[in-house]
């Protein structure tokens, strides 16, 4: 599943245009990874623990949050991606959950909080929460309702 999720990322990613029947692909994938990734979220929250460090769950959960941030960076997917049913909810929930979480074990969500002396921790979380809040960012653009549930 990390390496199907590695390669939507690379074709998401591209600068070239992308035809009619391309963006109507993406446009199903887009409902199934969203859809994927509101049933998931909260498989990260294992990753608090030394013991789910490599939790596949947690890990394909933190790529699908990757390509739909990459998803919603382009324009054609965004409005798209807007309006799907309860997709703001869930991340914003999630960003609460995860920022609960770092605040009662170690902070594993954030780059300022996995560094030691001068090595950064190479975990698979670090940077969730930002990532999350690029999603919800990008959600909300130039969407009222969006803004306005935020």
């Amino acid at each position: 599943r990390l390496t199907l999720l590695e390669l939507i990322m690379a074709k998401v990613s591209e600068k070239n245009p992308v035809t009619s029947e391309e963006m109507n692909v993406f446009m199903r994938h887009a409902d199934f990874l969203a859809g994927c990734f509101q049933e998931k979220c909260e498989a990260v929250l294992k990753l608090t623990s030394a013991a789910d460090a490599e939790d596949e769950e947690a890990l394909v959960t933190i790529r699908l949050l990757d390509v739909l941030c990459e998803m919603t960076s382009n324009n054609g997917q965004l409005e798209h991606l807007q309006v799907l049913p309860g997709l703001l909810e869930t991340a914003i929930d999630t960003l609460r959950l995860t920022h609960l979480a770092g605040k009662q074990a170690v902070n594993i969500f954030t780059a300022t909080h996995a560094m030691t002396g001068q090595e950064e921790i190479l975990h698979p979380a670090v940077g969730f929460k930002s990532h999350l809040i690029r999603l919800i960012g990008n959600l909300c653009y130039k969407n009222k309702e969006n803004q306005d549930k935020v």
